[in-house]
């Protein structure tokens, strides 16, 4: 597959615009949709500009094409990306999420077994993908065995509340969103062999060597992890308290994010051993996604570097 091809993967529109603005700052691309961002959004750490995006897919293609020195993103997005940017590297954990699945009892939905020839949503080459291929297999399904329905995000609660879709395969605060729209309909379904899910996103900070290797770039992401970790703490510690510039940043109802947020935990690390079983579990899909062979773990490795994280005292 050509480097266009595996581009138009990481973005459903032509590359954002980012510029670099003449302000010494670091551009960081940030998907400014999720509230796994939380900690930069509401962070303001020091040394960088915050480039906000509407989706994982551009925040990366950003990192990818040199408009950003930083991008946060799934491992999802850092497992294709480090195929178009050798040079990727995954530095800290920002968040961690459960996954959810919702349905609609109304279209027979009671378990994952129900899927078989129902309408399924989901977004193409995104966590949201791979979640809900984990879920599937759980029952012994494809993706072939389902109707597929590609929707961004946003358009998945409405879909299944207007009757177009009988599932939702998707990261918070959408499956909430759903399960609030849905009312007594709805039904929120796990995989039976990983009760109470089957998929825990790692959301990360990613870099390249470049910027590792460049003191000046290097410094600022070591004084951003330090407030991000401050940040995490905080939002662990103290939620409520910052729930409402959390809503700000991320256009989500503060109680959307309160129902949500037993799904979260804001590590502010970074768990090689953890990061490197799901990377190796999800590269199969990964390399079908992108229609190439598979990675050897070895390759895998490379894409993590403890080194800001360490200098950060994480």
């Amino acid at each position: 597959m050509q480097r266009r091809q595996l581009l138009g993967l990481l973005a459903t529109a032509p590359l954002w615009s980012a510029a670099r603005a003449d302000d010494g700052l670091m551009p960081v691309a940030v998907n400014q949709t999720t509230i796994e961002s939380g900690p930069l959004l509401i962070g303001n750490p020091p040394g960088i500009r915050v480039v906000r995006l509407p989706n994982g897919r551009a925040a990366s293609a950003q990192l990818v094409g040199g408009q950003a020195d930083a991008a946060t993103g799934s491992e999802t997005q850092a497992t294709l990306s480090a195929v178009l940017q050798p040079q990727l590297r995954i530095i800290l954990t920002l968040a961690e999420c459960h996954y959810r699945m919702v349905g609609r009892r109304s279209a027979g939905v009671h378990r994952i077994a129900d899927l078989r020839g129902k309408r399924v949503a989901y977004t193409p080459a995104t966590s949201s993908e791979y979640f809900l291929r984990v879920m599937l297999q759980s029952a012994g399904l494809t993706l072939a065995d389902v109707t597929p329905v590609k929707l961004e995000p946003e358009a998945m609660p409405p879909a299944l509340v207007q009757g177009q879709a009988d599932a939702m395969a998707m990261w918070e605060p959408h499956p909430q969103n759903a399960i609030d729209q849905l009312g007594k309909d709805a039904i929120v379904m796990t995989d039976p062999r990983k009760p109470p899910h089957a998929y825990f996103e790692r959301f990360n900070l990613n870099t390249t060597t470049a910027v590792l290797n460049d003191p000046r770039r290097r410094e600022a992401l070591v004084r951003s992890v330090k407030t991000i970790a401050d940040v995490s703490g905080e939002l662990s510690a103290h939620p409520r308290k910052y729930w409402p510039a959390l809503s700000k940043a991320v256009n989500a109802p503060v109680p959307v994010i309160e129902k949500a947020w037993p799904q979260f935990r804001f590590p502010a690390r970074l768990d090689t051993e953890s990061l490197m079983t799901v990377l190796t579990d999800m590269e199969p899909w990964a390399a079908g996604v992108q229609q190439r062979a598979p990675r050897t773990r070895q390759e895998l490795a490379r894409m993590l570097d403890t080194s800001v994280a360490r200098d950060a005292g994480r």
